[in-house]
């Protein structure tokens, strides 16, 4: 597979090879919408939680003695029956959420989750990106005009398309300039995962990032 290479003026400075085995890949919707869901649900994180009856303060001592006051018989002021008593059947913190998804499956979902980028043409591949300082006027300039190269984009919409900036290494002064624009996200070839890449519209990836991803994601040969 060979795509046109930009320079982030947005011209076209030549070709680049796509692995197959990352970027060509059938989509299978199925594995994708479980792969994000168990990413979702391994982020959640348990904030609702009441306190059951072991939890409440005070109530060490009977209210009153079992017999011969007409009331009815009460051991401790926590019982969920009493205001300010502990609550039955609420939400606690001790709930798991956790969905455990393989190694290769994820690998796989991700390559897919670039393959439809690359077959949807909303991936541009940059020559490199270079800031001298962190300003985010720079970045702003340089993603406007990329963002012009890519198909589906509608310039002067009130809401900017999301932008998934995948760099082959990190690099302080484009994270900092690009960290003030809502419609971007940069991420390091090493820390991808399934759902930054589906939730923005446009993938934006570093030629030098394609060696990386190769290298940490895919699978050994014995």
């Amino acid at each position: 597979m060979q795509v046109d290479t930009y320079n982030q003026s947005g011209e076209i400075i030549g070709k680049t090879d796509l692995p197959e085995e990352v970027f060509g890949l059938k989509i299978n919707s199925d594995l994708l919408s479980q792969v994000v869901t168990a990413q979702s649900a391994n982020a959640r994180q348990v904030i609702a939680h009441t306190k059951d009856r072991s939890e409440v303060r005070g109530g060490g001592k009977k209210p009153w003695r079992q017999k011969g006051t007409g009331r009815a018989r009460h051991g401790s002021i926590r019982s969920p029956l009493w205001k300010g008593g502990g609550v039955t059947f609420g939400p606690g913190k001790n709930r798991n959420f956790t969905l455990k998804i393989n190694k290769k499956m994820k690998r796989k979902a991700l390559f897919m989750s670039l393959s439809g980028k690359v077959s949807d043409n909303q991936m541009l591949v940059l020559d490199n990106i270079n800031i001298d300082q962190a300003k985010t006027k720079k970045a702003q300039e340089i993603f406007d005009t990329l963002s012009s190269k890519s198909s589906g984009y509608i310039k002067n919409k009130k809401k900017r398309d999301s932008i998934l900036l995948i760099l082959g290494s990190r690099d302080k002064n484009v994270e900092r300039s690009a960290g003030n624009l809502s419609f971007v996200k940069t991420l390091d070839a090493k820390s991808l995962d399934v759902f930054s890449i589906l939730s923005n519209k446009f993938v934006f990836l570093d030629k030098n990032a394609i060696p990386v991803i190769q290298e940490t994601y895919k699978l050994k040969s014995k």
